[in-house]
Parts: structure tokens; sequence; C-alpha cells
């Protein structure tokens, strides 16, 4: 009544909707669901158990599988690997999928650079030759040399020595004759002068010679006194001065010979030592550089590769790209690295699944376990093999993409006819871990860890109680209970 006196327009509007039956429906719709709601949560205001996801403990058949990707190859091949030092480049190359006999072509490599290398390594390897032979000649010329010195020097040593024992028995002995004969004559002599100037005195005093005379006769006894002191002094000088000066110089030449003898002997074997060193450098030095041209030949054969065996042709590059994406098709005019691996050969009709298990499952994966086979290219068909090798460390090159992710390379063996499978299909490979024809499991997502206990939680009337279980292993999405629930 008061909202019509305010405004009465307005009024006389909302009274003319509210008199439409469409809206009045609706309001009496609204009604009822606020009505609702207000009893729902009266009713169920301490209960919440209805708001939580819930799953029933099934029991029936369980298979615990790892499923993975991987790609088909042959199990048993022929790798194909660059074996030329360095990079080099594709010219020409087989293509993929022929089959080729054994000493086909398969990959010509540009050896330009080798050629190149191995004109100039024959230069080096001429010189070394020559200095090979310039050594060579050199020990026989030091040989010879040596040989020439030592018996210079042993000739030396001898005629010291002889010299020393014919002084010492020879000359000094005569020496010493000489000098006691001459001392002998040199008496004599006086004993006449002295005798022919006493009988000449006589004769003067008797006026029978002149004074002249007398004197001539004086002056020859002089002369025969002084040759006898003089012989004794000969005499003197040989046994005090001369004999003991010669025997040192001798003893000292024969010392000095024999010196000279070990010294030529030592530089004789040194001589002989370092030629034939230098000799060993030079050949050694030689042999090398015809191994590094040899060598360089080898690397310019290597550059033509042939089949070792007969088979189809298969790309190593042909698979890898799904794991790899950095790895581009093989193809002419493409750089390639030593020992990089260009082409499989495959040599039996048996196949393989080369597959990356995840760290999560690989506890669960154990060699000879069964797998089924699936390829894309052939739908439908399923294709049983074995789990064959694990590797021990995870691959370095997931590692590196995604140091996160730690991945396996497997070997799965096919069994059977395996003819319709090529190396390169892509394939799923599902490894059965082990399988329950009746069994009690629930999804992973139901079952947790509290402490060391593995706990589901079961719902009651109005709550859920935790309740401890003893589980088995999990397909990822299932996981098996051994006991704990019903």
């Amino acid at each position: 009544m008061n909202m019509n006196l305010k405004n009465p327009v307005k009024s006389s509007v909302l009274w003319d909707l509210l008199k439409r039956r469409p809206v009045r429906i609706g309001l009496a719709c609204l009604g009822v669901l606020l009505f609702v709601v207000v009893v729902y949560a009266a009713w169920f205001a301490d209960d919440d158990t209805d708001l939580a996801a819930t799953a029933f403990v099934q029991r029936g058949p369980l298979t615990i599988s790892v499923t993975e990707s991987g790609t088909i190859q042959s199990r048993e091949r022929a790798v194909i690997k660059s074996e030329v030092e360095g990079t080099t480049t594709i010219l020409s190359l087989v293509p993929e999928g022929v089959t080729v006999r054994k000493g086909d072509i398969l990959v010509e490599l540009d050896s330009s650079r080798l050629q190149d290398d191995k004109n100039q390594q024959q230069i080096v390897v001429l010189n070394a030759e020559a200095s090979f032979i310039r050594a060579r000649e050199n020990l026989a010329v030091s040989k010879s040399q040596t040989d020439s010195d030592v018996a210079q020097a042993e000739l030396a040593y001898k005629f010291a020595k002889l010299d020393l024992d014919k002084y010492l028995k020879g000359e000094y002995l005569r020496d010493l004759q000489k000098a006691e004969s001459d001392i002998t004559l040199a008496r004599e002599e006086l004993k006449r002068a002295e005798d022919i100037l006493a009988s000449s005195r006589k004769l003067a005093a008797q006026g029978y010679i002149t004074e002249t005379e007398l004197k001539a006769d004086e002056l020859s006894a002089n002369r025969a006194q002084i040759g006898l002191d003089l012989a004794l002094s000969n005499l003197d000088l040989l046994k005090k001065y001369t004999n003991p000066r010669n025997q040192e110089q001798l003893r000292s030449d024969v010392e000095q010979a024999e010196k000279a003898l070990e010294r030529a002997k030592r530089k004789a074997t040194a001589d002989l030592v370092q030629a034939e060193a230098e000799l060993k450098a030079k050949e050694s030095e030689y042999e090398r550089q015809k191994a590094k041209l040899d060598k360089f030949n080898t690397q310019i054969d290597k550059c033509r590769i042939n089949a070792p065996v007969a088979g189809m042709v298969v790309y190593a590059t042909t698979g890898q790209l799904r794991w790899r994406r950095n790895v581009e098709p093989l193809e002419e005019g493409q750089q390639i690295r030593e020992r990089q691996e260009l082409i499989y050969l495959p040599t039996t009709s048996a196949m393989v699944a080369n597959i990356k298990v995840q760290e999560s499952s690989l506890r669960k994966v154990r060699p000879d376990m069964p797998v089924r086979i699936t390829v894309d290219a052939k739908p439908g068909e399923v294709f049983w093999a074995r789990v064959g090798k694990i590797a021990l460390l995870p691959d370095a090159q997931s590692a590196f993409l995604n140091p996160d992710l730690k991945v396996y390379d497997t070997v799965v063996y096919i069994d059977g006819d395996a003819s319709a499978l090529r190396a390169g299909m892509t394939c799923r490979a599902e490894i059965i871990v082990e399988q329950h024809s009746d069994t009690l499991y629930v999804p992973v997502q139901a079952v947790v860890r509290v402490g060391a206990d593995t706990v589901v939680y079961v719902r009651s009337r109005n709550s859920f109680e935790p309740r401890v279980v003893k589980v088995g292993l999990d397909n990822n999405r299932m996981i098996r209970i051994i006991e704990g629930v019903k």
C-alpha cells in the first residue's frame, strides 16, 4: 500500500507481470528448489561421504603388463660403419631397401683430402728413407773409425811399454857401461899423460927438450885430467838425473798410452752407441712414416665400402628419428663421422623390437617374460615375443634430452615367423608381467602409503575408515589386492 502511494506507476507494472502465468510457474519452481536444497543441507550436514570419488573392489581376471613403443629391427645383422678418421662426405649411396650381393658397393666417401695427405706423406717417407740410409752408412763408418782408433791406441801403448823395457834393459845399461868405459879410458889417458910429463920434466932439466915441448906435455896432462873429471861427471849425471828422469818419462808415457787406449775404447763405444741409436731412431722414424703412408692408403681404400654379406639395405638412421630428433636421414652429401653406423644388412629373417622401459617400470620387467607385439603397419596382427636383454645403465641420449626421464634400452626377441615385418617399423610391445585368472583389484588411485603401511579407505555409513592391505603389482590402472579387503 505504501509502495503504491510512493510510486503508483511502478506498482502497476509489477502487478501486471505477476498476473502472467509463466512468471508464476517460474517463481513456484524456484521456491520448491530452494526448499529441497535447505532440506538436503540440513539432512546431510554431518555426512560428506557422497562428495568423494569411490570405486568397488572387483574380482576377476587381471593382467599386469608394461606397454612401451619401439622399433622393429633385424635380430642378426651386419653393421656397416664409417672407418675413415675424422669427418667425411658421402659421394654415393646405395638406395635403401635394395637387396645387394656380397662385394657390392654400398657407400663411396670423399677421399680427396686423403689423397693430398698421401702425396705429402710420400715425400716425407722418401726423406725418412734417405736419413735412415745415411744413419746406416754412418754406423759402418763409425765402426771402422773406432776400430782404427782403438788399434792405434793399443799400438802406442805397446810401444810405450817397449820403450820402457828397452831403456831399463838396454839403453841405460849401455849408457852406464859407456860412462864407466869413458872413465877407465880417461884414467889411462891421464896416467899416460902424467908419465910423459914426468919424463919430459927430467929431459927438460937435462936440456934435452925445449920449454915449449914441456908445456905441451903439461897441457896434455891437464887435458887428460879434465877428460877424467868429465867422464866422472857424466857417470854421476847418468845415475842421479838422466836415468831417473828417463825412467819417469817412459813410465809416464806408458801410463798416458794406457789411458789414451782406455779413452779410445770408451770413445769407440760411445760413438758406436750413438751411431746405433741414431740408426734405430731413423729406422723407427722411417717405419713410422711408412706406416702412416700405409694408413693413408688403407683410409683411401675404406672410402669405398663394400657389402660383407648379401642382404637388404637398411639405413641406420631409419627408426632413430623418433628417439633422436637431431638425427638426419642418411643421404648423399651428408657429413659423417668416424665409427658412425651407416647401413644394416640383415643376415637372417629373425627380428627384434627395440624398446625403452621407463625407470618406474624397470622393477617389473625380467628377461624371458612374454611380450605381445602389435605393429602399426600390420593392424590386427599380433606377434609374440620374449624379453631379451635389458641395459644396465639408462640411455644417455634420452637422459640428455630430458634429465628427469630415465629409460633403459631393452631388446625383445620376436618368436616364430617374422617375415612380414620390416626393419624400421613402429610397434607397441606389451610385456606380460603377471596374469591372474581370478583376483581382487582396485584402481591404483585408491591405494596410498601411510608411513610403512599400504592403505585403502573403505566407506562406512557416514565416513571412510583406513584399512591396511597387502598389494601386488599394478598395470598403471589397476592394482592387485592380495589381502585386507573383500
